[in-house]
């Protein structure tokens, strides 16, 4: 009876924290303690993958590193186009196109912006390059030759690193963005051809009064999913 009760009770500390999880997009300005980051790297370095090949290496930003980071990516950004070592999607179409819309609508209704407004939309889409002010960031790479393996597991290292930023109190945003500009990511941290940008994340203390911070992301259920299989 007491190893079902434990294990009832950590499946609703597991379930509270993917419930209670959210995008960050506005942070504090304090720094975490390394200490901190690292107990959240060491948990997140938990994460199961293929061959236990643990493909994932991550650059990590503090202080005036990130300071720095922003600034040079800023401007890089203003005078270059977009190319992620990963491609992109081709499009958005059908549900996957209303679920798209519907996470930008809460997005620009969270922060005033109405439909139409071209010039406060991309001042918004800029804030993905201003890490939403988060005073850290990560890049995460996998290697090249371990394909789409690879970036599937360090899928995996995201989600973990997402509900222990959650355990510990920390906002997180895992953004795709910064990996469309993967050649300055390259250039920046001298990361090897022989490994793709797959994403990175802007973490840090969040900014909980911000009116940005306010939405939540619905979930489809369970029947619009899954197909069983019973005989």
């Amino acid at each position: 009876m007491a190893q079902t009760d434990h294990d009832s009770s950590d499946f609703a500390t597991l379930q509270r924290l993917a419930d209670e999880r959210w995008t960050c997009r506005q942070f504090t300005s304090e720094q975490v303690d390394r200490a901190k980051i690292e107990q959240l790297l060491t948990l997140a370095q938990r994460t199961p993958s293929w061959c236990n090949t643990q493909p994932w290496q991550v650059e990590v930003t503090t202080g005036e590193g990130t300071d720095r980071f922003r600034k040079e990516l800023l401007e890089h950004i203003r005078t270059t186009g977009s190319t992620p070592d990963f491609e992109f999607p081709a499009a958005y179409e059908g549900v996957y196109r209303d679920r798209r819309r519907a996470c930008g609508f809460q997005l620009y209704d969270s922060v005033g912006i109405v439909k139409g407004d071209h010039e406060k939309t991309m001042r918004q889409m800029v804030r993905n390059f201003e890490f939403f002010d988060a005073p850290h960031v990560a890049i995460v790479t996998s290697e090249a030759d371990l394909g789409v393996y690879g970036a599937i597991d360090c899928g995996l290292w995201l989600e973990n690193f997402l509900l222990g930023a959650q355990a510990l109190g920390l906002g997180a945003a895992p953004q795709a963005a910064l990996a469309s500009y993967a050649p300055f990511m390259h250039d920046y941290f001298a990361i090897p051809d022989t490994r793709k940008v797959v994403f990175g994340i802007s973490f840090g203390y969040p900014d909980t009064t911000h009116p940005v911070n306010t939405f939540r992301t619905a979930r489809a259920p369970l029947d619009d999913q899954i197909t069983w299989h019973n005989s």
